[in-house]
């Protein structure tokens, strides 16, 4: 029981001269990238352990300048697993190495996206070099979501506001705000958004394959909150 200094304890669905109204705001924003990620895969084999080892940190090398080429254009690149292993035959008494196959990861993340067009198309055509991607993403500390996120309490503040106006009364004050998930983006297919312009970067050979014209896909950005306010009590009619 609550004593005189302490203040009452709060009633969970209100009272009929505080009466209060819970609701839901909801935000959804497609908004362009701004970044891209590509993964690449360079490969090498060899009948020797140590040629097939020189081989692959030759590739490597070559990949890495190349990415690095680019500058600005790329605002991170990372190293990811690396694998030499044998290749064992298949028929015949005993283990017997038949070859040597070595592989390095590399992920690359760009936000010239002038410039992943033409990158991806120049690695892809090295040897033994596979590309995957892009992956396109917001950076967590994109506006977007914040956007999205008092995109979503206007919502909900305007929602409360059209049920109190449905009862002829009023908003009162705001009793609890909660976020229940507001950056939420989930996969779609590819929208359309802005085209990817074509550049030509120095040391590009005139026997180089056309760089490939990629589109952004556009990224979708949800937010969600729960919101419970109190209002004024309104004057029921029969």
């Amino acid at each position: 029981m609550a004593t005189a200094e302490e203040p009452p304890p709060a009633v969970p669905y209100g009272t009929p001269e505080s009466p209060r109204i819970a609701v839901r705001g909801e935000a959804h924003l497609e908004v362009d990238p701004e970044i891209a990620r590509i993964g690449i895969t360079v490969s090498a084999r060899g009948t020797d352990r140590r040629e097939a080892l020189t081989d692959l940190t030759h590739r490597n090398t070559t990949a890495m300048d190349l990415v690095k080429s680019y500058g600005e254009a790329v605002e991170r690149l990372e190293t990811g697993a690396f694998s030499i292993s044998p290749e064992l035959t298949k028929h015949g008494r005993g283990e017997r190495i038949r070859a040597y196959h070595g592989r390095v990861h590399i992920t690359a993340e760009l936000t010239d996206f002038t410039a992943l067009g033409e990158l991806t198309t120049r690695l892809a055509d090295l040897d033994l070099t596979r590309v995957d991607g892009p992956w396109w993403a917001l950076r967590p500390t994109s506006p977007s979501h914040r956007q999205a996120r008092q995109q979503a309490v206007r919502e909900a503040v305007q929602r409360a506001r059209e049920y109190a106006e449905a009862l002829g009364t009023t908003l009162a004050a705001l009793v609890e705000l909660a976020d229940i998930g507001a950056e939420n983006p989930q996969p779609y297919p590819a929208a359309p958004g802005r085209a990817m312009r074509s550049m030509s970067y120095a040391g590009a050979a005139p026997d180089e394959a056309a760089p490939l014209d990629l589109e952004p896909q556009r990224q979708h950005v949800y937010a969600q909150v729960n919101a419970r306010f109190t209002m004024a009590p309104p004057q029921l009619r029969p």
